[in-house]
């Protein structure tokens, strides 16, 4: 049985730093690609960032240079270190693992106040 889950959301201040984890179980997480990405409240789902197994990691242009994408193929572990957050940050956000088959973790939020 294939399982995301995701960690580290809350409240924070704007201008406050936040660490989210996605553990994953039931994939050879070596070979998937993994993403992250948000919901805001009234809006569509929307990429975050991206990480392939080889190659350089993706970012929508409004986190350019506050968040960074990683992963640890020796813990099936993918992490998105957001800095500088803001109000516009708000979310649910929910990793993602990509290889033909797509899977959904359920989400963590991340409330972001002014």
């Amino acid at each position: 049985q294939v399982q995301l889950v995701e960690s580290g959301g809350g409240l924070v201040q704007a201008g406050g730093s936040l660490r989210l984890s996605c553990a994953a179980s039931g994939i050879d997480f070596n070979i998937y690609t993994m993403g992250w990405y948000r919901q805001a409240p009234g809006k569509q789902r929307e990429l975050v960032a991206t990480i392939p197994r080889r190659g350089s990691p993706n970012y929508v242009d409004s986190v350019k240079g506050r968040f960074i994408i990683s992963r640890d193929n020796t813990r099936n572990t993918v992490y998105l270190q957001m800095n500088s957050l803001k109000p516009e940050d708000t979310g649910v956000y929910y990793c993602n693992a990509q290889f033909f088959t797509i899977y959904w973790g359920h989400g963590t939020q991340v409330p972001v106040s002014s």
